[in-house]
């Protein structure tokens, strides 16, 4: 259990992503991605072992990720959000989905 403020420090955002790159530099499979957050926290970019979607599947999809954690190092890739999913036994990461009438920027509460 943690205390609610704990979890209100976690700034979930509404993402489109905007370009979707091929990274084989990766031990494991995986996209690079620049996602738009909106005005405030601008394009970030997350590398995603999402493959099982194809790159006109991301294209211009609307995502959910945490945008305040530390950049994390994926070889020569520095990932600055994590992109959020179910974990699925057959497919790995399914991405939440919000409703396409969702606005980049706007704060999960």
């Amino acid at each position: 259990m943690i205390e609610f403020d704990r979890f209100e420090a976690v700034d979930m955002r509404i993402g489109r992503v905007v370009a979707v790159e091929e990274f084989p530099e990766a031990r494991v499979p995986a996209w690079k991605l620049q996602i738009d957050f909106g005005p405030e926290v601008g394009v970030k970019r997350s590398s995603a072992q999402i493959t099982h979607y194809t790159r006109e599947e991301l294209q211009d999809r609307l995502v959910v990720g945490v945008v305040n954690l530390q950049p994390r190092r994926v070889g020569p890739f520095s990932s600055e959000v994590l992109v959020l999913g179910a974990l699925d036994p057959d497919k790995g990461v399914v991405l939440l989905r919000p409703d396409n009438d969702s606005e980049p920027g706007s704060r999960i509460a």
